[in-house]
């Protein structure tokens, strides 16, 4: 069986996940209510407005990681459910340790980088971004079982 990175990353299934994360993206975003939903969608939209482009290539360029980091998860979802299942489901059964694998990486990326602009708005949102990411998991497992079943 492929790993979910030989999968998501093939040349012709990896241009149809990128976009559908940044739907994903676009969507839990939309979606996030309360004072911290309020902090995420201005976060957001500062990034968006300072490089436009700049959600689809963080996408682009931890795809990898997060193909990566959820391996493990896919490897035991599927050996638990060889007849399919629901992976996002499955994701969330262990949202703690699935949401700070998928954080380190946006952690790394925000130590590396040298704009400003970009680090002060995730770190104005990293406090509760836990709480969002356990949120986005179900969607996540069924963008990832959609194209991890092919």
């Amino acid at each position: 069986m492929p790993t979910l990175q030989e999968t998501l990353l093939a040349p012709g299934i990896r241009p149809h996940v990128i976009a559908d994360c940044e739907d994903l993206v676009d969507r839990e975003v939309t979606e996030m209510s309360g004072v911290t939903g309020t902090a995420v969608r201005l976060a957001y939209k500062t990034v968006r407005t300072f490089d436009a482009g700049h959600i689809r290539a963080m996408i682009e360029s931890i795809l990898p990681s997060v193909a990566e980091a959820l391996q493990p998860y896919w490897a035991a979802f599927t050996a638990e459910f060889p007849g399919g299942g629901d992976f996002g489901g499955y994701l969330a059964s262990r949202e703690d340790e699935v949401a700070e694998a998928l954080l380190a990486i946006t952690d790394s990326r925000r130590r590396a980088s040298s704009r400003a602009t970009i680090v002060k708005a995730y770190n104005t949102v990293r406090g509760s971004a836990v709480k969002h990411v356990k949120a986005a998991l179900p969607a996540l497992g069924a963008l990832v079982q959609k194209y991890g079943a092919t």
